[in-house]
């Protein structure tokens, strides 16, 4: 054949015609294979065909360099190709890359651009260039369909109805290409462009997964960030009340008996002026160093990044006086907790704290934090003399909004940031002795474990 080969008869099924093309036959009765010689090799060529093209496509995971290498390298082998041009049109599938291969005999690539594989085509045939400029320009109206000579091949590369490249070859003249040629070269080119939408889908899928995995590592990081502002925020609010309760009572106190041990000494004489006088000096050391403790309270700097032991050991070092003993345990596997949580814990633990500090006369206090697959445990345990079942009547009175209950909202401010979670607290008799408090909050599952 010396030029272009129309297209198969509208009325003909197109399935039906490939398979004329491939084994050579008008039916496919087995008893009519002996009839023909030859049809053994030409299928035997089909199949050695189909399995360079299943070759190629499996490459597709690899990106689209190595599909459009692997798809020119099929149809030079099943050719035995002097030259092979595979191209896209300008303006089609501009994500594509490479847009162009060109393939020797000898298996060297070459390409102007967008392949690392190829060196520059210097010293190409002219006819093999120009059919690259044509396929690329996409003006060529020759190139829309296929072409059949004896020794050169060339198919379109077609999407949804629309020419986007081509794919071209040349033999040598031993070598000539006949019809079943034209249909391999045919089921290649329409596979390939299949296989590039679905290599670039794959590389843009890649490219959003690690967008979306370097935005939850952000994500993840700012949390942490957050978290830890959150504790040292904590920390600062805890300070600067316990600030103000020295302030506002305790100083105020010693102040007040400092000026009763004033008004009573123009009253006495002797050894009785003599201790009026040292209770004076005393109250004053005493309001000097609450000043200090005062001032070092509200401008004390926390740690950049404390973590949930951390703040809860700075809690206790806050509220517990000097010869109170105190311990912070963790058990179960650590995980970084959604901040509403982990507000409501420190909180929690502030308030009994506090209350064990100012009202339990204990010597020893333990808090205890478990972590729980789906939940997180909170326990404040003392030794001291308090009774359970006062402190559940005191927090049933303040939460029914008692006024008298007015000092006690401690516990009840307790008990509703727990049940504002979705979880509880409870007062009982410590082990130790005295009074464990307890809160137990459910975790959102999106909680993140940590080492």
């Amino acid at each position: 054949m010396t030029g272009p080969l129309s297209r198969p008869d509208p009325g003909e099924r197109p399935d039906r015609a490939d398979l004329d093309s491939l084994v050579g036959l008008r039916s496919v009765k087995g008893r009519h294979y002996a009839q023909y010689r030859g049809v053994e090799a030409r299928l035997g060529r089909v199949v050695a065909a189909l399995e360079r093209i299943s070759r190629a496509l499996v490459r597709t995971a690899e990106g689209p360099e190595a599909l459009v290498v692997a798809v020119v390298q099929a149809v030079r082998e099943h050719l035995g190709a002097e030259w092979v041009v595979f191209g896209l049109a300008d303006g089609r599938l501009e994500r594509s890359a490479p847009r162009h291969l060109i393939s020797s005999g000898s298996g060297r690539l070459y390409a102007f651009e967008g392949a690392s594989v190829a060196e520059p085509p210097i010293g190409l045939p002219d006819e093999v260039l120009n059919r690259l400029n044509d396929i690329l320009r996409g003006h060529e109206p020759v190139l829309e369909r296929p072409i059949l000579t004896e020794d050169h091949v060339h198919v379109p590369v077609e999407l949804d109805g629309h020419v986007v490249g081509g794919l071209s070859a040349w033999t040598s003249s031993d070598r000539g290409v006949d019809p079943t040629d034209l249909v391999v070269l045919r089921i290649l080119a329409s596979q390939a462009i299949v296989a590039l939408l679905n290599a670039e889908l794959f590389s843009e899928t890649n490219r959003h997964a690690a967008e979306l995995a370097a935005r939850n590592e952000e994500l993840e990081r700012t949390q942490r960030e957050l978290s830890a502002a959150m504790r040292a925020t904590l920390l600062n609010e805890e300070r600067s009340r316990i600030a103000r309760e020295l302030h506002d009572s305790v100083t105020q106190s010693v102040l007040s008996a400092g000026v009763q041990i004033e008004l009573c000494r123009g009253l006495v004489d002797g050894p009785a002026l003599d201790r009026l006088e040292m209770a004076g000096r005393l109250t004053k050391d005493a309001v000097e160093q609450l000043r200090s403790f005062i001032y070092a309270l509200n401008n004390a700097t926390s740690a950049p990044s404390p973590s949930v032991r951390e703040v809860l050991t700075e809690l206790c070092s806050l509220h517990m006086p000097p010869d109170l003993t105190t311990a912070v345990h963790i058990r179960g596997r650590s995980r970084e907790l959604a901040d509403d949580v982990q507000h409501a814990l420190l909180r929690i633990a502030g308030e009994a704290l506090f209350n064990a500090a100012i009202h339990a006369r204990a010597t020893e206090v333990v808090v205890t934090l478990t972590y729980a697959p789906d939940r997180v445990s909170l326990a404040v345990d003392d030794d001291g003399v308090g009774d359970p079942d006062h402190l559940r009547r005191v927090l049933r009175t303040a939460t029914l909004g008692d006024l008298a209950a007015g000092r006690h909202r401690g516990l009840a401010n307790m008990s509703s940031r727990a049940a504002e979670l979705g979880g509880e607290l409870r007062i009982r008799r410590s082990r130790s002795g005295g009074i464990r408090v307890a809160a137990t909050l459910p975790t959102p599952e999106q909680t993140r474990e940590f080492s």
